[in-house]
């Protein structure tokens, strides 16, 4: 019999209530990494291929439909190819400063349209936030509706007297520049600019043009959302200071001046003028969602969501003769996992509340199929427990530790620490907090819907290697293979640690589906939980 067949008959061969295995993880991981699969990138027909496969592994598994009778959410996608226009800007009405694409600026379209365009003044808005909980209003006494807004990057400083001001080190959602384009539409403006520097990004000008100099993928428009921005864009801060020194304003003085909660927006006098054209594409593809129900009569209606993105980047440019973007580790590495933990979760039943296992489509593109889901559930989003996330699997063997994102916004932190404990792991502190990384995954969808989430890897700590060397793998694994086509499958991956991190997932879902108290956000915390609905 062929390979690729009994990779596909494989959880048929397990048999009930198996436990979980390295050559099961091995088996999904093989084939979700292999060139078969293409890459998995979103829209294309390996996208077909990666969502028939999942589907056909949660209906052996015995889990039921999600969607309707089916396991397939369609999720509409928009991909827009921006091309190259004019922007200037006009000081006083006498210079002109005419900027290099892409290398002073980086801009694309703000929604799904043929052209683009906006042409107001720029209004100097500081870090762009609107956050009551610490007492923040960068836009308090000036309309910028009409305006183009020029801001900052990352959060405001934490001053030494307000350690935790905008979370201290660790970055809010404030400090990401999605919320930053979010509030800059709620305030109706028609365009926004945010200022890079590559200390408070956390990332060098030429990722930004990497990631924005090229065809963006997004939602259709939810017409009940704000008017969309005419573009979305970033600047250096070289060319965002020689822009300001035209007007007579000094981009240091106005960033100092942003510090403080006394700030208020600066018009600036200088006329954006910025126009281009567009392609657009409206093309589709799907997350496979499937549940198992909960065993009481009352609390099979309450919900824990476990979530992994099965995509990948699908086929690019080619390196050392590769052009196939596996993403063994991301994302097929998480999917493996997740589908054993939910093969043994279907197989042995053992929870109060319903389980829904979701896998996700477009997380490299902005999170778009867990964004849809989130706001397209196919269970009420005030019923869910939690979500548990998990991007990037363990290949290199058992920790003593885990890493999770978020673990210090809610209680889901501690009751995981609690339950590892006896395991004798530990969580292992987030190394740079200051990156943003919680926002950067799939939990961040239902976090923003006021879900308590966290997404649980491996930690740094490996049984039987010294000291470091599980940071050592983690930057060699940033350095040369990340979003590469070197991020295949190796026989050699160390699955043990798959299979720990697995179990260890599996049990604290069903802790959580057990459990009558449900996680809650820390008061720091910028998520709250929506209202749950009254039962009549």
């Amino acid at each position: 019999m062929p390979k690729r067949r009994l990779l596909l008959l494989l959880p048929a061969v397990l048999g009930a209530q198996a436990p979980i295995s390295a050559k099961e993880i091995d088996g999904y991981l093989r084939f979700l990494s292999s060139d078969l699969l293409e890459g998995r990138a979103p829209a294309t027909r390996a996208d077909k291929l990666t969502t028939a496969y999942l589907e056909s592994q949660l209906l052996s598994f015995g889990l039921e439909p999600a969607v309707n009778g089916s396991f397939i959410q369609k999720v509409p996608i928009d991909v827009v190819g921006s091309k190259p226009g004019t922007m200037k800007a006009t000081a006083s009405g006498k210079a002109t400063v005419n900027f290099r694409y892409p290398d002073d600026v980086v801009i694309w379209a703000g929604s799904a349209v043929d052209a683009s365009s906006a042409k107001a003044e720029i209004v100097f808005a500081g870090y762009g936030a609107t956050a009551p909980e610490y007492r923040w209003n960068d836009f308090k006494n000036v309309d910028v509706k009409g305006k183009i807004i020029l801001v900052l990057v990352n959060d405001p400083p934490a001053p030494a007297n307000e350690p935790n001001l905008f979370g201290g080190r660790a970055m809010t959602y404030y400090g990401r520049w999605p919320y930053k384009f979010e509030e800059a539409e709620r305030q109706g403006a028609v365009g926004a600019l945010i200022v890079h520097t590559t200390e408070r990004a956390g990332y060098p000008w030429h990722t930004v043009v990497g990631s924005w100099a090229k065809e963006q993928r997004m939602l259709p428009r939810d017409p009940k959302l704000p008017k969309p921005l005419g573009f979305r864009g970033w600047i250096t801060d070289t060319a965002a200071a020689a822009m300001l020194k035209q007007a007579g304003l000094d981009l240091d003085v106005l960033r100092k001046r942003a510090e403080s909660r006394d700030f208020t927006p600066v018009p600036t006098g200088i006329t954006l003028d910025v126009s281009f054209t567009n392609t657009v594409q409206h093309l589709q593809s799907a997350n496979v969602i499937g549940i198992v129900r909960g065993k009481d009569a009352k609390l099979k209606n309450e919900y824990v969501m476990m979530s992994a993105h099965w995509d990948h980047l699908g086929i690019g440019p080619v390196v050392n003769g590769d052009s196939i973007y596996n993403g063994a580790e991301d994302n097929a590495s998480g999917t493996a996992d997740l589908l054993a933990v939910a093969r043994l979760t279907a197989q042995s039943p053992k929870q109060k509340r319903s389980i829904v296992f979701a896998f996700v489509t477009a997380e490299e593109s902005m999170l778009l199929g867990s964004l849809y889901l989130a706001e397209n559930p196919v269970v009420p989003n005030e019923e869910i427990v939690a979500n548990l996330n998990m991007d990037g699997g363990n290949v290199l063997g058992r920790t003593r530790d885990l890493n999770v994102l978020g673990d210090t916004k809610s209680s889901l932190g501690p009751s995981l620490a609690a339950t590892i404990k006896p395991r004798g792991m530990r969580i292992t502190p987030e190394a740079f907090p200051e990156r943003g990384s919680f926002y950067r995954s799939d939990h961040f969808a239902f976090a923003k819907a006021g879900v308590p989430s966290v997404s649980i890897g491996a930690g740094n700590e490996f049984v039987g290697k010294p000291k470091g060397w599980g940071v050592q793998q983690g930057e060699d694994y940033t350095d040369h293979r990340y979003h590469q086509p070197s991020d295949e499958y190796k026989p050699d991956f160390d699955l043990s640690g798959a299979v720990q991190l697995s179990n260890v997932v599996l049990n604290f879902a069903r802790q959580l589906a057990t459990d009558p108290n449900w996680p809650t956000w820390n008061r720091d915390a910028e998520f709250k939980r929506p209202a749950r609905k009254k039962v009549m």
